[in-house]
């Protein structure tokens, strides 16, 4: 439901965005996907069978450096085999759509870009020379190990198997090892490449109306350009990823939280019968500490972590710093910064460093959904966050301010981006159709002076004014049908408040302000029926209007005041980009790492969508 009339609510095109590799992006429908799976033992038979291959698979070894040294006695090949055997090999491989050693045996999904790839260069190897890896081979080996640092699975670029390889090549670098590593390595570079990119789950997965295709490359040409004779792998890897500050930061929280993972979660603070307040006795009081120092939310002592506690000892009194630790706790975790040790505060407390690991990983994932550059400072609302801000770099002043979102049962704010386009102040509220039967319909037939004392009106389709005062048979009958709208009179009590902000989109969603302010001191807002409400409605208006001379603050309080200005349209002479995202981990510039509830279940559904991913691997 939304606030106007609501209406109802890809793995990748090859050639047009740098996308998932191998079993597709996560939620593509693929009718096909058992006969290749049955095709795929013949397919790998007779490949072996044609081409002599015998295949020899290394031993798994521990993700780490570069390559293994040999053993004692091994002989180091030197040479690299026929270029026209090389050749046969590579296109019987690429036109099967297997690789027979890998995690992902069937890239037909994507055997057009690594043909397209390989028929550039001739169906020469790219990766090796004279039979041993190039530099970059190894650099990209070692970026798939530490993946997980771009909150991407290493396994999806099959890490455990590359020390393998290596190995195999430092003992024999046979046509089929040396081919069978290139093609590994060209499809392993393009699915990181694409997931580095541009996230591993579309967006539209979730029905989010979130365009990623325009903000593409053309994988196999960026391969052969940037990659494969790069000076500087590390350096063109990271210029494929969001150029945003806030990206960088949530990276470096991501190391952080890897680091504090790895140490281990410590003891769990008992929880306790009712909610400790402070002043009270609290039996966890020496873990309660340990954690907030663990965490950052108080300074441990010498700057070193003490090791965690072995058991609880006595009850405590909690005061002192442990209340000003809990509240800074709170305020990082979306709660309520009042001190008190209650159910939810001990829960996140006592929430997984794991947990913290994935949210920083899905926040990542979420910036890859967004493109590079705007024509013009976009705004961008966090629903998670109840928080609407502006980007910092930009030409534009900073601006930040609390908003109310749609109510996480049945009346969910949309995730999507458009352009706002105009202002309107004194805006009339048209009721949506769903609203007016459910909502206003019994209050009217329980308080027939309802719609005066709310500045109601009765309208029809033509928006002429059937009554704003008694209802009779015939009109109630029309509310009920739809014929007959409710649409409530500009003025301080109208459910948009003096302005709103119109983005024109699908869901009929849009920033406004509010009546009803008192909401805004609550730690978790969602409250509205989808739409928006902003805080801070006028300093909203001046950044939107700062580009049309005349629109200060004064006249923008005193239009919003006006009643000569009822409904009142002002044109942007440039459209501003809107992003409706949903993250549920923030950094601040000062470093400072925030955490959300997954109000609206997001993360779990992105969680899934991964996994079902990953699960498609042969």
């Amino acid at each position: 439901m939304r606030c106007d009339q609501p209406k109802p609510g890809e793995s990748w095109p090859p050639a047009r965005r740098i996308d998932a590799l191998g079993a597709g992006r996560a939620g593509r429908p693929d009718a096909s996907l058992t006969l290749r799976r049955t095709l795929q033992i013949f397919r790998i038979g007779v490949i072996l069978v044609a081409l002599g291959i015998a295949v020899s698979v290394g031993p798994l070894l521990a993700a780490g450096g570069g390559s293994p040294a040999p053993k004692p006695g091994q002989q180091v090949a030197d040479a690299t085999p026929p270029a026209d055997q090389i050749q046969t090999q590579l296109r019987a491989l690429i036109e099967a759509g297997t690789l027979p050693e890998s995690r992902w045996p069937e890239f037909t999904e994507s055997q057009a870009l690594v043909r397209k790839f390989y028929a550039a260069g001739g169906y020469s190897l790219v990766w090796s020379q004279a039979g041993r890896p190039t530099p970059q081979a190894l650099a990209m080996i070692a970026l798939f190990k530490q993946a997980r640092f771009k909150g991407l699975d290493p396994q999806d670029y099959d890490a455990a198997n590359w020390d393998g390889r290596l190995r195999q090549l430092q003992v024999s670098a046979s046509a089929s090892d040396l081919t069978n590593f290139d093609l590994v390595l060209t499809f392993c570079t393009m699915r990181y490449t694409s997931d580095l990119h541009s996230g591993r789950v579309n967006p539209h997965h979730f029905e989010f109306g979130l365009e990623v295709g325009g903000y593409t490359y053309d994988l196999p040409d960026v391969l052969r350009s940037r990659v494969i004779q790069a000076a500087d792998i590390n350096a063109v890897m990271r210029s494929f990823e969001p150029p945003y500050a806030g990206y960088q930061r949530a990276e470096a929280a991501l190391a952080d939280y890897l680091k504090l993972a790895a140490q281990g979660d410590g003891p769990g603070l008992p929880i306790p019968a009712k909610s400790v307040k402070p002043g009270a006795m609290y039996a966890g009081m020496t873990q309660l500490l340990w954690r907030l120092h663990q965490l950052g939310d108080l300074p441990a002592a010498g700057g070193q972590l003490a090791a965690p506690p072995t058991s609880a000892g006595a009850p405590t009194r909690y005061d002192g710093v442990a209340i000003e630790g809990v509240k800074h706790f709170q305020r990082r975790h979306g709660l309520e910064p009042d001190g008190v040790l209650g159910p939810r505060t001990i829960a996140a407390l006592n929430r997984p460093l794991s947990f913290r690991v994935l949210q920083l990983a899905l926040t990542l994932e979420r910036y890859r959904w967004i493109p590079p550059k705007f024509p013009q400072p976009p705004i961008v609302v966090n629903i998670p966050e109840f928080r609407l801000r502006t980007m910092r770099r930009q030409p534009a002043s900073f601006l930040s301010m609390k908003i109310v979102v749609g109510k996480a049962y049945h009346h969910r704010t949309p995730v999507f981006a458009q352009d706002m386009r105009y202002v309107i102040f004194r805006p009339y509220w048209l009721v949506p159709l769903s609203i007016q039967r459910d909502e206003l319909v019994p209050k009217i037939q329980r308080d027939p002076a309802y719609l005066a004392d709310n500045d109601y009106e009765v309208v029809d389709d033509a928006k002429q004014v059937v009554t704003d005062g008694p209802i009779s048979d015939d009109v109630m009958r029309g509310l009920r049908s739809g014929a007959l709208s409710i649409r409530q009179k500009p003025g301080a009590k109208n459910a948009l408040g003096l302005i709103k902000f119109i983005f024109p989109n699908a869901y009929n969603v849009y920033l406004h302000s509010t009546p009803a302010p008192q909401l805004f001191a609550k730690a978790r807002r969602d409250f509205s029926h989808g739409c928006i409400r902003v805080q801070d409605p006028v300093a909203l208006a001046a950044w939107v209007l700062r580009g049309i001379p005349g629109w200060t603050v004064e006249k923008i309080e005193a239009t919003m005041n006006d009643p000569a200005y009822d409904n009142f349209k002002v044109n942007l002479p440039k459209p501003i980009p809107v992003l409706i995202l949903y993250s549920t981990a923030e950094v601040e510039p000062d470093g400072e790492v925030r955490f959300f509830n997954d109000i609206y279940g997001y993360d779990t559904e992105l969680e899934r969508a991964l996994a079902a991913r990953s699960s498609n691997a042969g």
